[in-house]
């Protein structure tokens, strides 16, 4: 398992500054949820991660090692990474784009092994597309295409994975078989998640981020309150803890209501009863 940490990141484009000075840690084993409105950098902090942009300034260290000075294959051996962007210009099938997971491993012209087919095969059957092997990736619907890009970062077989609103497009059956199954891994993962009560249910630790900057980093039940909700994200809502697993659940309202007439920072063991809300 691999800790990263970042030191003093900044990242520009045409002179406009998206991130601003961005220090963190995220520590080895945990899985680290990053929330923001849209616009406050999580995809272009991930992005600066995974190399698909280079910092403008800062460093970005994996065990000691600077992500810069990595090669490519180097550093695919290290990171998985799941983009939000899905678009693939040729037709390959299924079992091709999984299989392209394996390619930190091979040299040029080197025929997959039997682990690897192996390895694509159970990954294949973990996100529910082990009869879709032969099918054209370009004709798969959004959650399929989803899940197949999930298989092809699994069978990377890193220690650290990165993922970039993994939910996008997924059921909420295969959106919660999705974050079981990363959970179960116990590797170090790092998150743009944009629903609270699955950050919730899966984090260990949540980064707060907005206009470019991380505002807050700690545990779920220190991160997610109404006031945070309230500032961040511009909405009212009340925050319980789930009576069968015992994890906060937020349930948003319209503008005009409160809880108890003073706001909507109490957190309450008996659930949601009597709260005219909106749960998500």
């Amino acid at each position: 398992m691999l800790k990263l940490k970042i030191k003093n990141l900044r990242f520009s484009i045409d002179k406009k500054e998206i991130l601003k000075d961005i220090s963190l840690e995220v520590p080895k084993g945990s899985f680290v949820g990053i929330i923001g409105p849209n616009g406050s950098g999580k995809s272009t902090l991930l992005k600066n991660i995974y190399r698909l942009y280079k910092p403008s300034s800062g460093n970005i260290i994996l065990d000691n090692k600077d992500l810069s000075d990595m090669k490519d294959k180097d550093c695919a051996k290290q990171i998985a990474v799941l983009a939000q962007e899905s678009n693939s210009q040729f037709d390959f099938t299924v079992e091709q784009i999984v299989k392209m997971g394996r390619y930190p491993y091979k040299s040029i012209f080197e025929d997959y092994s039997k682990t690897d087919l192996k390895m694509v095969k159970e990954m294949l059957q973990k996100v529910g597309l082990d009869e879709y092997n032969d099918r054209s990736f370009s004709n798969l619907s959004g959650g399929e295409k989803q899940r197949t890009l999930i298989a092809r970062a699994l069978v990377q077989n890193t220690d650290f994975l990165i993922l970039d609103e993994p939910t996008n497009h997924l059921d909420i059956g295969y959106q919660i078989q999705l974050m079981d199954l990363i959970k179960s891994l116990n590797i170090t993962t790092l998150s743009a998640i944009h629903d609270m009560n699955m950050a919730s249910m899966y984090c260990d630790y949540l980064i707060v981020m907005k206009e470019g900057k991380v505002i807050d980093f700690g545990t779920v039940e220190d991160v997610i309150t109404s006031q945070m909700l309230k500032e961040v994200f511009g909405v009212n809502a009340y925050i319980g803890k789930n009576p069968i697993n015992n994890k906060l659940q937020v349930s948003y309202m319209h503008v005009h209501e409160h809880v108890n007439g003073v706001g909507c920072d109490h957190v309450h063991e008996d659930g949601f009863s009597g709260v005219h809300s909106h749960t998500v």
